[in-house]
């Protein structure tokens, strides 16, 4: 295809409607891969974006899942604003949101309707509990969906409470589905020229990661206890975090070969004859002695000491490190995951590209997120002809937001 720039979602629109971080996350995936995204915003801006009242720090998050997408505003709630809405989707391949259940249908801007006006439409939905079933019309935070779903109650150690994990890892997890269900629909219209409805429930997404914890309950007819850092059905060994003079290393020997390496590695090839040691399930049935050999050579060294000679013995092990030494990771800028730039808002702060790469195809480099209601005029003058003066009447009466000029 001439004039087609060498990016796989490239000439593909989307409408993106997503909140906070599961549906901007999966639409910058999608405007990684090139395709024309146009987020649209109330008035007043995204949740995350009015969080730099908080501080510079708290609203970086936006910067970080909205570069290389258009941004508008729009009242969705005002006539006009829905009609203009309608009138994006006629022209757009996907529209995203996650927002609380029956919203959408509410505003009279479902898939009922939309589907209608569109046929090619991919209609993609992200929320806590999909869009059946009797849980369906509950609200769902990341937080509270580690709670229902399972994940936090085997967070955490034994002897302590239920812990959500650091990250929002549901968040971000429902996200990645929301943009392999959109491709997915993407390549079936290919050969049917039909739309689709896709749908992520949030609570769905974490029940295929609990497969190591639910070997524990499938064995015991229980339900599986928090573990710490060892494995989540308490079924391999050596698998914990191990304590360091100056930190913590994880380290995972669970295969013969592993294990014996890891024995020569702390100096303790005398134990290769042990019958507490001498087999996966030995190790398993005596996981704290099998901790307890390598904590008392972890304590005696350095992180830096210990990740040096597990390296050399080819050890899987990794040192636990903190944000900031993630954030300045070699690799991972080297690779061009990572990038520093600095924002107009934000100062100097780092962009992750698309962890997805597709070999031979173009990338686009790190981006500034645009200001609130910054490409309102471009969206509606290029893809709905409206003109300058059509512009103003609705900016005058707030079915559109200022331009960001006009408060800065």
């Amino acid at each position: 295809m001439t004039g087609r720039r060498n990016l796989p979602l490239d000439g593909i629109t989307v409408i993106d409607l997503g909140q906070v971080y599961q549906g901007p996350y999966a639409t910058y995936l999608m405007a990684k891969a090139g395709a024309n995204v146009i987020k649209i915003e109330p008035v007043s801006g995204e949740p995350v974006r009015q969080r730099d009242a908080v501080s510079r720090g708290s609203g970086a998050p936006f910067a970080m899942l909205n570069g290389h997408k258009k941004c508008m505003t729009l009242d969705l709630k005002s006539d006009r604003g829905k009609e203009i809405l309608k009138r994006l989707v006629s022209g757009a391949d996907v529209l995203l949101e996650n927002f609380a259940p029956e919203v959408m249908e509410r505003l009279g801007l479902g898939w009922s309707v939309l589907k209608d006006l569109n046929p090619r439409l991919v209609y993609a939905s992200g929320s806590g509990f999909g869009l059946s079933g009797p849980d369906k019309d509950k609200l769902a935070m990341d937080i509270t969906v580690q709670a229902v779903s399972g994940l936090m109650s085997v967070t955490g150690f034994p002897d302590g409470p239920p812990v959500k994990a650091g990250p929002a890892i549901v968040d971000f997890l429902s996200g990645i589905h929301l943009y392999a269900g959109v491709v997915t629909a993407l390549y079936e219209r290919h050969f049917t020229g039909a739309g689709r409805l896709v749908e992520v429930a949030m609570q769905e997404v974490v029940y295929p990661a609990l497969a190591s914890n639910l070997a524990y309950m499938y064995d015991l007819g229980e339900a599986p206890p928090r573990t710490g850092n060892r494995h989540g059905g308490l079924s391999a060994a050596p698998y914990n975090v191990y304590p360091t003079r100056d930190g913590h290393i994880a380290i995972i020997a669970t295969n013969e070969k592993h294990w014996s390496n890891l024995l020569n590695a702390i100096g303790r090839a005398d134990l290769l004859a042990d019958d507490r040691f001498s087999n996966k399930v030995s190790r398993v049935r005596n996981i704290d002695e099998t901790d307890r050999v390598i904590s008392d050579w972890s304590l005696k060294i350095t992180r830096k000491e210990a990740c040096a000679v597990l390296s050399e013995w080819k050890v899987p092990s990794s040192p636990v490190r903190d944000l900031w030494e993630v954030s300045n990771d070699d690799h991972m800028h080297a690779r061009g995951m990572l990038s520093w730039i600095e924002h107009p808002q934000f100062g100097r702060i780092i962009i992750p590209d698309t962890p997805i790469r597709i070999h031979g195809t173009d990338r686009l480099p790190a981006a500034v997120s645009s200001k609130l209601g910054q490409d309102t005029d471009e969206v509606l003058s290029l893809m709905l002809h409206m003109s300058e003066e059509e512009i103003q009447a609705l900016r005058s009466d707030g079915v559109v937001g200022p331009r960001p000029s006009a408060f800065e």
